[in-house]
């Protein structure tokens, strides 16, 4: 099949154009810069961040099957523009409308939009997530996410392409930055973590499984439609991935027991409330569809991820293989 993947060259993007041409398929890497992707991969270089020009075939990346949307503004903890519901608007909902447009421009009978659990809102509703629940997002980018969504249905309903909503919680990987990294990097250096009591349970996804579900939905030759959740299946406590992450270093974890209502007091005191209940408050999800629908399992546990993760981190390795 030919396949495109916008945002090939990034830490999704790279895994899933791997794994694509090792399955076979023809990927069209639709990039901002040259040789930053798949080297198997045609690139097609655009100038714009929000694929205004290749919706109308500037440039023309021929015909495709599938486009898979993975480009987008991600989630920023501090921002400091003046509008941010703007900014994400601009590049989440009209950069994927235009790759809609670019994708039926190329005859692509299907378009599969990676969004987030952020789509749904900030933390579960007593239990973990469902497809078929109402969504609720409250922050700039879940909205965007959300409302890209919506929109990206109603032009598929209007121009008779396959839409395929795909929400995966917190991704990690070879290459994994931001937050993950900051903690391998603590647990690595054998710093105490107040996290020793917290229990509540968060969903996580390898990068290689997740780009192995997106395969799978892009390559499916039944017609397939709607949102699909993915994770590994494995729900760890915040504590149990620490520990998790210290067995993959052949260290020990050192967790300190600090009550959560302690923690969430000294983040409202220090101005960090929204990271403390990202580290104390569940976040789950099921991914039912992709499991009853499709026989999909996860082709890594989350152990095996995890060791993945830490090796990539200790070689110096930027991407999963």
């Amino acid at each position: 099949m030919q396949i495109a993947v916008s945002g090939a060259n990034g830490f999704v993007g790279r895994a899933l154009s791997t794994q694509l041409c090792d399955a076979g398929h023809d990927v069209i890497a639709i990039v901002r810069r040259s040789g930053v992707c798949e080297p198997r991969a045609r690139e097609c270089l655009i100038a714009d961040d929000n694929f205004a020009g290749i919706a109308h075939g500037k440039p023309d990346m021929g015909d495709c099957d599938v486009l898979v949307h993975l480009a987008a503004r991600v989630h920023v903890m501090q921002d400091n523009v003046a509008d941010p519901l703007a900014v994400y608007r601009a590049a989440n909902v009209d950069g994927a409308m235009n790759a809609a447009r670019a994708a039926l421009r190329a005859g692509a009978r299907r378009l599969i939009f990676v969004s987030s659990v952020k789509a749904l809102g900030e933390g579960e509703p007593g239990r973990p997530w469902r497809e078929d629940d109402p969504a609720t997002p409250i922050d700039p980018y879940g909205i965007s996410k959300l409302e890209a969504e919506r929109a990206l249905t109603a032009f598929g309903q209007a121009n008779g392409m396959e839409i395929v909503i795909v929400r995966p919680p917190l991704v990690y990987g070879p290459g994994v930055r931001a937050n993950f990294e900051s903690l391998m990097k603590t647990i690595e250096r054998g710093v105490p973590l107040p996290l020793g009591a917290v229990d509540a349970r968060r969903s996580m996804v390898y990068v290689g499984n997740l780009a192995d579900a997106i395969r799978v939905l892009a390559t499916r030759p039944e017609r397939t439609e709607g949102v699909f959740h993915v994770t590994d299946g494995e729900d760890l406590s915040v504590s149990g991935m620490v520990r998790a992450i210290a067995a993959a270093f052949g260290k020990p974890a050192r967790l300190i027991s600090v009550p959560v209502s302690v923690l969430r007091a000294l983040g409202r005191l220090t101005g960090r409330t929204a990271q403390i209940e990202r580290l104390t408050g569940p976040l789950r999800m099921e991914a039912r569809r992709l499991g009853s629908e499709l026989r999909w399992t996860p082709p890594w546990s989350v152990s095996e991820g995890l060791a993945e993760t830490v090796r990539a981190y200790r070689t110096g390795g930027r991407h999963a293989e």
